[in-house]
């Protein structure tokens, strides 16, 4: 692609000074109305059947002087398919919980034969998971290298006010922004770039995009009073690529983040991506790259898509718990075979393991599992149950 500074430069002025007007005059809208305390609701259950009205419990406003005083603690960011150290219980109050997110733009390659300038959080896609408790303050640094070339934000689905702080956190290269959000609503919830206008699909399409988990204070909760806990936490970010081609079917190659604005926003505005796939690449959860556990243990997987809908599935299992709204006020789904996973937003998903092997973890829409690369493994260890699954007989007909 011819690429000289100029172009460069003009291109550099379009991609900022676009969506900085665009992004500032959104902020606009809510900045005014960003006061005041938010509601947690609790739903009482009375049975299967019966669900009391909700009591609304208002979590206490804090002063800064009173925030200041709060224990903080720094998150370490790590690349999905883990998820950072936490307690499934909070221990004492609330904290105030550290978090930088880093920006990346880099070569991105998505198959053998597929690659693009990828724009990520902290150099992953998805963005690295977040898990805090209800009650916590969320403190980001979102730091925009100036060796990048575009301008970013974030917004969180999981804050309130300022399109999630996104109206707050527009940062040029070169630049950082820190904000501060309260985690009110206990569930998993989607994080991603949109500086505004067309560029905020852009982004989320090249990858900027993660999720929040707020566990409850109290940890989780089947919503008919059984406590649930879980041995590992796994997060599978599901991704719809772009790639366009060449006059001779050949994917085309860029070199600088926003290059290919043009041809990426003409490909997707019909909707059809070229690749599907979880944490960023075909495969990536396969292989050494595979999600493992063993018989016995119970694994939280938390599955986001920040753009289009999908249906995840484990093959040769089932979830035994499922929040697939991704909210832990509500009642957990029991014994559900395949989720759908509303465009824009994360759901929960428990599960026991009780027999060794590779397990399947798929987007049912199975085009897009074997065609697209919205497939991964999980691979169990252990002693195999005959009552649960046993051959009789392989072979001839007689």
């Amino acid at each position: 692609m011819e690429n000289n500074n100029d172009k460069t430069m003009d291109r550099r002025s379009f991609l900022r000074g676009t969506t900085l007007a665009s992004g500032a005059a959104l902020g606009a809208i809510t900045l005014a109305g960003n006061a005041g305390a938010a509601g947690t609701t609790a739903p009482t259950v009375l049975g299967d059947d019966q669900i009391a009205s909700a009591e609304v419990k208002v979590a206490p406003s804090l002063s800064e002087a009173e925030i200041a005083k709060l224990p903080r603690v720094k998150q370490e960011m790590v690349a999905p398919p883990f998820a950072p150290k936490h307690d499934l219980i909070a221990k004492g109050g609330p904290k105030v919980v550290e978090v930088t997110l880093t920006i990346e733009e880099m070569p991105w390659q998505i198959d053998d034969e597929a690659e693009t300038i990828a724009l990520t959080f902290h150099g992953s896609v998805p963005g690295p998971l977040i898990v805090v408790h209800e009650g916590d303050y969320v403190e980001v640094t979102l730091e925009n290298p100036e060796t990048n070339a575009m301008e970013h934000n974030v917004d969180f689905h999981a804050s309130t006010g300022a399109l999630g702080g996104g109206g707050l956190t527009h940062v040029l290269p070169g630049e950082t922004a820190v904000m501060r959000w309260k985690a009110t609503k206990p569930g998993a919830f989607v994080y991603h770039c949109a500086p505004g206008g067309s560029m905020i699909p852009y982004h989320v399409i090249k990858g900027m995009n993660g999720a929040v988990v707020v566990l409850p204070r109290d940890g989780l909760t089947d919503g008919r009073g059984k406590a649930i806990t879980y041995d590992k936490m796994y997060y599978i970010g599901e991704q719809d690529f772009y790639v366009p081609k060449d006059e001779n079917g050949e994917y085309m190659k860029f070199t600088e983040a926003g290059e290919d604005f043009s041809e990426v926003m003409e490909l997707a505005r019909g909707l059809i991506p070229t690749h599907e796939v979880f944490n960023g690449k075909v495969g990536a959860l396969t292989g050494d790259g595979a999600m493992k556990a063993k018989v016995g243990e119970k694994v939280l997987f938390i599955h986001s898509q920040a753009n289009r809908d999908c249906r995840p599935h484990l093959i040769g299992g089932h979830w035994n718990y499922s929040w697939e709204a991704g909210s832990f006020d509500d009642i957990a789904g029991r014994g559900h075979e395949t989720a759908i996973i509303r465009g824009g937003s994360a759901g929960v998903f428990h599960y026991e393991f009780l027999q060794p092997g590779v397990y399947a973890y798929v987007n049912h829409n199975l085009i897009e599992a074997t065609e697209l690369g919205a497939v991964g493994h999980m691979v169990v260890e252990g002693e195999w149950d005959d009552d649960l699954m046993k051959e009789i007989k392989k072979g001839g007909t007689s």
